[in-house]
């Protein structure tokens, strides 16, 4: 699964020359999606959304380790695309809210709740 995320950050015009600090990047970045996953779902489960938003944080990553600007405009990977303007604020809310809502279907619901309280 690495090496096919590391394809999509390549994708996502990350440069050669970072890619000894790219797969640390990549891993941590499954490792921090797997962890927000619903039970019982695993990232195989979620399809190439799953690829892609780990490409996605992975590159965003890069991008704040390096000081570089996110100035990819399109990218497509089968049925998925992302559009980004330049910088973190501008156009889709970063590359961390983009995949956010393209996990959202698979991500457990971290929003807090009561429960067993009676009115």
């Amino acid at each position: 699964m690495d090496e096919r995320i590391m394809a999509l950050c390549r994708a996502m015009g990350a440069p050669e020359d970072q890619e000894e600090l790219l797969l640390p990047l990549v891993q941590a970045a499954q490792g921090a999606l797997t962890a927000r996953l619903k039970r019982g779902i695993g990232p195989e489960d979620c399809g190439p959304a799953f690829l892609l938003a780990s490409a996605m944080l992975a590159m965003e990553s890069l991008w704040e380790a390096t000081g570089q600007g996110n100035a990819v405009t399109s990218f497509t990977a089968g049925d998925l695309s992302v559009h980004m303007g330049t910088g973190n604020g501008g156009g889709g809310g970063g590359l961390r809210a983009q995949a956010d809502r393209l996990l959202a279907p698979w991500l457990a619901d971290g929003s807090f709740q009561f429960r067993g309280v009676r009115g």
